[in-house]
């Protein structure tokens, strides 16, 4: 019994060998799998704080397929937020689900453009990296109501228009 099975006879044995799992105090009553208790998994159930134990009476370390499937979902929400702290810590933002722009990628004049039309105070003498640097701060506290824009941006594809001819007083036909 060493845990391997070459396909030809069951490594669970005997009817004996269910899993090995304590779950709250209760000795689990499914047959086990083939998933055996490990010391990562240990540590995953220590360290989510399932109650889960090994029962010392078992003469074996394998879990039913109901528990392995309970510690693979426990270490799947561990990752993930692992993940969503790491790229919070990296970024410096919260909302996973924001795109990110990288201002960097714009010429210097677009960038300054930018800094006089929203009138962004800095001080003088910004090189290009921390005036992207500073706008993309700004950039990230503009509110955008996400269907009004859309919705803009479809009605002026389809009407070939362009929100700054609008403002200059002539319509789709006069720029034709």
């Amino acid at each position: 019994m060493n845990g391997f099975s070459t396909g030809e006879e069951d490594s669970r044995g005997a009817a004996d060998q269910i899993c090995c799992l304590v779950d709250e105090s209760e000795r689990c009553s499914r047959p086990a799998g083939n998933a055996s208790y490990s010391k990562r998994i240990q540590k995953t159930v220590t360290q989510r704080r399932l109650k889960l134990n090994l029962d010392h009476m078992a003469r074996h370390i394998y879990i039913c397929d109901y528990h392995k499937q309970v510690i693979q979902c426990a270490r799947t929400k561990q990752q993930q937020q692992r993940r969503r702290k790491d790229s919070e810590e990296d970024s410096g933002e919260t909302d996973n689900d924001v795109p990110e722009v990288d201002l960097f990628q714009l010429q210097v004049g677009t960038l300054r453009r930018y800094k006089r039309h929203y009138k962004v105070s800095t001080r003088p003498g910004l090189n290009k990296a921390q005036l992207a640097d500073t706008l993309m701060k700004h950039f990230k506290t503009i509110p955008v109501v996400e269907k009004e824009a859309l919705s803009f941006f479809i009605y002026t594809v389809k009407t070939n228009a362009n929100k700054l001819d609008q403002k200059n007083g002539l319509s789709s036909s006069d720029t034709t």
